[in-house]
């Protein structure tokens, strides 16, 4: 079993995902391989809270023009968790 800390990489930041947060929707930045129990329970035991459903998406990385040379380059793939809590529970992750 891999350590939950391999597991969840980052939060992202956008406007999307706080608009999410007003449902109890967080959204991660998880490893590629991670499969869906594994986001849960490294959820479940990093931030002590309660999860009803995980969702997982992954999203290619773009096409971007180099602007000296005029080459292409990619930017990296990764994979994301939608992570629906249970009503009453949060996360809190921006801490002072």
């Amino acid at each position: 079993m891999k350590d939950h800390r391999d597991v969840l990489i980052r939060p992202v930041v956008s406007e999307k995902s706080y608009g999410l947060l007003e449902t109890n929707v967080y959204t991660f930045v998880v490893a590629p391989g991670a499969s869906k129990p594994e986001i849960r329970d490294a959820v479940e035991n990093l931030f002590d809270v309660s999860v009803v459903k995980v969702n997982t998406l992954n999203r290619k990385g773009k096409r971007k023009r180099n602007r000296r040379n005029g080459t292409f380059g990619r930017r990296a793939s990764e994979k994301r968790a939608l992570v629906t809590l249970t009503e009453g529970d949060s996360i809190d992750l921006f801490e002072a």
